[in-house]
Order: structure tokens, then C-alpha cells, then sequence
């Protein structure tokens, strides 16, 4: 049973970026002047458009890897990276939204240490 608790831990991680980019990716085809929107929200922040689609890949991309397992140690490392990065450069004017996104990074880097998870792709290459 202890060996399955990481792997919830990293599928429960995952979904929070899953979730969110499906959510923006909704928002963007429900709305024409959505990802526009989102674009002038990052630069109100002091962010070029560039990061609109950059920040989506990352979630989606980082996400998805975390999800499946593939890559777990960088990929990890990648959204603890994006976490900390989206708290303090959004700005996050709410301290519990600002300490969630560090309490995030920090299972993140957790998961990093541990390394792969059961129930992973990463396991899957080991026993190939």
C-alpha cells in the first residue's frame, strides 16, 4: 500500500495543472477574446505576451508528464520551478493563494526527491 501513496500524490499534483489549462484552453473556445484576455492579464502583471503560450505549454506538457509518470524527477523540478514563478510573478495579492502555490512547489520538490512513482512510465522503462 505505501508504495502507492507517491503515485497518488504525483496524480493529484498533476491534475491541478491538468485542470487548470483545460479550464483557460474551454475559456479560450468559448470566448474569441479569451486567450487575448489572458494575454493582457500576464502583461498587467508586467509579463510579455510571449509567456500566454508559454505558460500553457508548460502546464499541459508538465502536467501531462507528471500524470503519466514520464520524466517524473525533471518534470518535478519544472512545475516547482512554474509554481514558485507564478506566485511571485503574478503578483498573488492574496497570501493564501501565494503560500498554496509554495506549499504546491514544495510537494513538488518532494516528488523530485522521491523520484519515480508506481503506476508510472518511468517504472515501465526499468523492467524493459
Amino acid at each position: 500500500m505505501g508504495k502507492y501513496i507517491p503515485a497518488v500524490a504525483r496524480v493529484l499534483l498533476a491534475q491541478l495543472f491538468l485542470v487548470v489549462v483545460i479550464i483557460q484552453l474551454s475559456i479560450f473556445m468559448q470566448n474569441p477574446t479569451g486567450y487575448e484576455e489572458y494575454r493582457i492579464y500576464l502583461g498587467q502583471h508586467g509579463l510579455p505576451g510571449l509567456f500566454a503560450p508559454l505558460m500553457i505549454l508548460i502546464q499541459l506538457l508538465g502536467g501531462a508528464a507528471l500524470f503519466l509518470g514520464y520524466k517524473t524527477r525533471p518534470a518535478a523540478w519544472v512545475m516547482a520551478g512554474y509554481a514558485v514563478f507564478v506566485a511571485f510573478a503574478l503578483r498573488l495579492n492574496d497570501p493564501v493563494v501565494f503560500m498554496q502555490y509554495l506549499a504546491i512547489a514544495g510537494g513538488l520538490v518532494l516528488l523530485a526527491a522521491t523520484g519515480p512513482t508506481a503506476c508510472s512510465l518511468d517504472n515501465l522503462k526499468k523492467s524493459a
